[in-house]
């Protein structure tokens, strides 16, 4: 194993800890404000298709956005994971109406697959930095389909505690456009 990926290991388990130690009420703080910025971040940019995630565990919990985007009419696509690094893009029509997928994913029930663009694509992590790079989960399905959307604008999304001096990098890893965090 290369000293980058046991550096990646190390810091996912220390970020891992760290996201699970959160306190329950400023964590459902957190996430309500980072709804509000993402709703009016959309708003402002005119943004009609958005690539999000469907929380799991103690992910930042986005489903109030994901309900609202949905209100308004904007298409919001998720994810199901598929074997061998790759994501099967989904719309999602309600919150009611998903099922379990693998590693704790969840997904839209009906296959109704998205394969267009995206204005937006809200991305989770467990740890960022300075440069925007971020530390995912370690199965490579976003660092796959990020390379896909070029003409996409990415978001990270992550807790205060999450930030580092310097995210482990290999050559796949790509920068995020933005990181929204409260400082």
């Amino acid at each position: 194993m290369s000293p980058v990926i046991e550096d990646k290991n190390r810091l996912r388990k220390k970020m891992l800890e760290i996201r699970a130690r959160l306190k329950p009420s400023l964590k459902k703080e957190y996430d309500l404000w980072v709804c509000q910025q993402l709703e009016q971040f959309i708003e402002e940019k005119r943004y009609k298709t958005i690539h999000a995630y469907l929380p799991m565990g103690k992910e930042i919990n986005i489903t109030p956005l994901l309900e609202n985007l949905i209100a308004k009419g904007i298409t919001v696509v998720t994810p199901k994971t598929l074997p061998k690094r790759k994501l099967e893009n989904r719309v999602l029509i309600s919150l009611t109406d998903i099922e379990k997928g693998v590693f704790g994913t969840t997904h839209p029930a009906k296959p109704q697959e998205y394969t267009g663009t995206f204005d937006l694509i809200i991305i989770p992590g467990l740890a960022f930095d300075n440069n925007n790079y971020r530390l995912g989960y370690g199965g490579g399905y976003y660092d796959n389909f990020l390379i896909n959307h070029p003409e996409s604008y990415k978001l990270g999304i992550f807790y205060t505690k999450q930030k580092v001096d310097n995210v482990p990098t290999e050559s796949h890893d790509l920068p995020l456009d933005e990181i929204l965090v409260k400082i």
